[in-house]
C-alpha cells in the first residue's frame, strides 16, 4: 500500500547506492553487482538508477573488465537532495508548491498554502544539509575486487 509522503524505491535505492559508493576509498571503482549485493538492490533496477546518476554527473562509470562505478564528485559535496533530484527530479509535497502552483487557482487565497510551503522548505532543508560523507557506510566489507583508477598515491 502506497502511503502519502513515502519515499519511492528509486530514491531509497539511489541513496543506498550513493552511500555505498561514498564508503569506497578515493579512486576506487566497484561493480554494480557488488553494490546490488551489498545494498540489497535488484540488479535490473540498480542498473537504471546508476545510468541516471551517471547522466547527472554524480557517478562515473568505467567500462571494461576492470570497470565499475565510483563517485564523480567528493562525498562531502553531494547532498541527499542532489541524489533525490537526480533520480526523481524536483520534489514537491503538493502541486501548489510547484513553480506554477500546479495550475491551482486557489493559491492566492488558500489558507493551506503557507503550511504546504513551510513543510516543503523544512523537508528540503534536511535533505540539503545531509551530505554523503557524514553517512558513508565505512564498516562495509567489499567482497569483489576493487579497482584503483589512475596512479597509486605516493606514500609520505
Amino acid at each position: 500500500m502506497q502511503h502519502a509522503f513515502q519515499i519511492s524505491r528509486k530514491i531509497e535505492y539511489g541513496t543506498r547506492a550513493m552511500l555505498f559508493l561514498a564508503s569506497l576509498p578515493d579512486g576506487i571503482t566497484t561493480s554494480f553487482r557488488e553494490i546490488a549485493r551489498q545494498m540489497d538492490i535488484p540488479e535490473e533496477f540498480l542498473a537504471k538508477i546508476l545510468k541516471t546518476l551517471v547522466k547527472s554527473k554524480l557517478v562515473k562509470s568505467v567500462r571494461g573488465s576492470h570497470g565499475g562505478y565510483s563517485l564523480a564528485v567528493p562525498a562531502s559535496h553531494v547532498t541527499f537532495l542532489d541524489v533525490i533530484e537526480a533520480v526523481e527530479g524536483p520534489i514537491s509535497v503538493n502541486v501548489c508548491t510547484e513553480k506554477d502552483h500546479g495550475g491551482c487557482h486557489f493559491t492566492g487565497s488558500c489558507t493551506m498554502f503557507s503550511v504546504w510551503t513551510l513543510g516543503q522548505e523544512r523537508m528540503l532543508e534536511v535533505y540539503r544539509s545531509t551530505r554523503l560523507d557524514k553517512l558513508a557506510m565505512r564498516s562495509l566489507t567489499h567482497r569483489s575486487p576493487l579497482v584503483r583508477l589512475g596512479p597509486v598515491p605516493e606514500a609520505r
